[in-house]
């Protein structure tokens, strides 16, 4: 590989970035990318910026107009043409450059490279496991994208980065009790309210569900019950999945899970 694309998901950018992705690039130039920036805070985008030292970008991978998309596909001509005048220098005859987009599963690599290209050739859907083998793309006459599918570390032993990929939907349902994330995701949301950044609004959840928070932090398992009898016929595992669904498609707002510091 020439270039390393590197797909996070902007509202956990510190849970999706592999811990071993750096020593695997080593000295290759890196271009990030941070998908679903529609469903987190701008200041959120805006600090991750500041963060980081590589070319950074913020698209919607999924419904995004390709304005946006501009300086991404600027940014892998820009390392293209490095890379070749490191090949001219060494007597090598150029070569389109090979761009290998990665990630963890459902960050929406897939969904971006379609856009990069301007046409559906990759398979994409919002759950994990869709793209299954490693395949070529090509992008204008100079560079080659593969696509290529999630790669999560060996082990999760960081619960906290664990319940985010699960909140995301970014790991398989089968690997976690929904009730238990839902609970857990209750917690979490009275924690960030009090960073401004994080875009948490409880009065937003309160409305939609018609149900006061008072005391969630030390039993959410009761609040999800008040609230299932309210809309799912007291079906709590029910009410968990609607929980989820909601955050997922930004119905309680445009919320990031952490910020970068």
């Amino acid at each position: 590989m020439d270039v390393v694309v590197e797909a996070r998901d902007a509202r956990i950018g510190r849970s999706t970035a592999h811990p071993d992705l750096a020593e695997w690039v080593g000295d290759r130039p890196r271009v990030v990318v941070f998908t679903f920036a529609d469903l987190a805070p701008p200041k959120v985008l805006s600090d991750w910026r500041n963060a980081l030292d590589e070319d950074v970008f913020f698209v919607d991978a999924r419904r995004g107009g390709d304005k946006e998309f501009r300086g991404v596909r600027g940014a892998l001509q820009k390392c293209g043409r490095a890379v070749n005048e490191k090949r001219k220098k060494k007597g090598i005859a150029p070569r389109s450059a090979r761009d290998a987009v990665v990630g963890y599963p459902n960050v929406g690599k897939s969904a971006l490279i379609n856009r990069l290209v301007k046409q559906k050739v990759v398979a994409s859907a919002r759950r994990a496991g869709v793209t299954r083998t490693l395949r070529w793309v090509r992008l204008g006459q100079d560079i080659d994208l593969l696509d290529a599918p999630g790669v999560l570390p060996p082990r999760l032993d960081d619960q906290q980065a664990a319940l985010h990929l699960a909140l995301c939907d970014d790991i398989g349902q089968a690997a976690y009790d929904g009730e238990l994330v839902a609970q857990a995701f209750l917690r979490l949301l009275t924690d960030l309210q009090q960073q401004q950044a994080s875009g948490v609004a409880l009065a937003v959840l309160e409305g939609r569900y018609g149900t006061p928070l008072t005391g969630v932090t030390e039993d959410p398992a009761l609040w999800l019950q008040a609230v299932a009898q309210r809309h799912t016929s007291a079906d709590t595992a029910r009410m968990a999945q609607r929980l989820l669904d909601d955050f997922r498609k930004s119905a309680l707002g445009s919320i990031a899970l952490e910020l970068p510091a």
